[in-house]
């Protein structure tokens, strides 16, 4: 198996890239590779693919964050390291009875803030999650499933932490509070200060006989494919939330929530800008000087389009309705379609002469053997 490339080089950006650059480079390296494009080239699909994953974790902040600091081991499941980021796998350190609120307790102790109850139901961590979609799924809807290791009350504990068939005794040092009062004597007088509980590790509680499953966390962290309804008109870049679908909440709290970051694949032929999509059509030059009727692709499949006698380069048709659907609303954008006009290469002399004559008929070519088409004359 080839080695990885580093994620950076992929795109052919530098590690201090700005969001839009690294989007910019993406979408370049995509349209450059896209399969549409180069049907059974299998390097550029793969180069495709590599762009897709490359932008997959440097598009999204806390991921970027994770590959600068552990590189691809970050998201290695074998390799230990997603333990490093950010604690997923503890519940933000809610396994560990809340850090979080034994901190501010330290801090707090001094102004006689109101300290937080360790065993009181907390809600679970948000979960992040990317999905790649292609163009027209974004267009129009759909349904996919995300992976996502996802911390979840231990089925065997029922969260408490203690093998079946015991409780937990209510720590004796802070009577389950989950902190202790320090008095200390200072040159102005005795002050006193909260600090978490060194018996209990601030959690109120001590177990005796930790569950075998979750090794007395009473939370354990599983893989869950879970299905997230696209809807119709959700662009790049945009998030899907769906509630209850993060970590499990500790102490009987609710679970945090999923929140989905859509990527778009670019479209071999399509733009988009808002609900409009965007569509440059090459007609021939007598197309454009003659008129005629010419397929265009749509989101919906091919149209007719009407060319009219004298169009000119970069005309612009509005094809009403073939759009983006609103995303919030019913209805839908339009398509515009920009004309480019082929100019014919490799003329016979047959073509030429006929060509001449046109431009002769308009005024446009100087009879007159020795000048060309621009009426100067040749340099001999």
């Amino acid at each position: 198996m080839a080695e990885k490339r580093d994620y950076y080089e992929v795109l052919g950006v530098k590690k201090d890239a700005t969001a839009d650059e690294i989007k910019k480079a993406y979408r370049r390296l995509t349209k450059e590779n896209h399969p549409d494009l180069h049907p059974g080239d299998k390097a550029c699909e793969e180069r495709f693919k590599e762009a897709n994953e490359a932008y997959e974790i440097l598009s999204d902040e806390e991921k970027r964050k994770k590959y600068d600091q552990f590189g691809f081991a970050a998201f290695d499941p074998n390799a230990g390291a997603g333990g490093f980021g950010g604690f997923d796998g503890f519940g933000g350190f809610g396994g560990f009875g809340g850090f979080g609120d034994i901190f501010g307790d330290i801090f707090g102790g001094f102004g006689g803030a109101t300290r937080t109850n360790p065993n009181a139901p907390r809600k679970g961590d948000n979960l992040r999650a990317t999905l790649n979609i292609s163009f027209e799924e974004a267009a129009f809807g759909c349904k996919k499933e995300v992976t996502v290791g996802r911390i979840e009350t231990c089925p065997d504990c029922k969260g408490t932490g203690c093998a079946p068939g015991t409780t937990p005794e209510i720590c004796p040092d802070c009577k389950g509070t989950g902190h202790v009062t320090v008095n200390q004597r200072t040159p102005f007088g005795v002050m006193q200060s909260s600090s978490p509980c060194s018996k209990c590790r601030g959690s109120g509680k001590i177990i005796h006989q930790p569950c075998k499953t979750c090794r007395g966390m009473g939370s354990i962290r599983r893989q869950h494919k879970v299905e997230v309804n696209v809807p119709a008109g959700i662009d790049d870049g945009q998030t899907i939330s769906k509630p209850g679908g993060g970590n499990a909440g500790a102490n009987g709290g609710p679970a945090g929530d999923l929140l989905v970051s859509v990527i778009v694949r670019p479209h071999a032929r399509f733009e988009r800008d808002g609900t409009s999509v965007l569509l440059e059509q090459e007609i021939s030059y007598a197309q454009a000087a003659l008129g005629a009727e010419v397929e265009v692709p749509t989101l919906d499949g091919k149209v007719k389009l009407t060319i009219p006698e004298g169009t000119q380069p970069g005309a612009v048709f509005r094809l009403r309705g073939k759009g983006i659907p609103y995303l919030r609303g019913s209805g839908r954008g339009d398509q515009f379609v920009s004309v480019t006009v082929k100019v014919p290469k490799n003329l016979t002399s047959s073509q030429k002469e006929l060509l001449r004559q046109f431009a002769a008929s308009m005024g446009e070519l100087d009879t007159d053997a020795g000048r060309g088409v621009f009426g100067r004359k040749k340099k001999s």
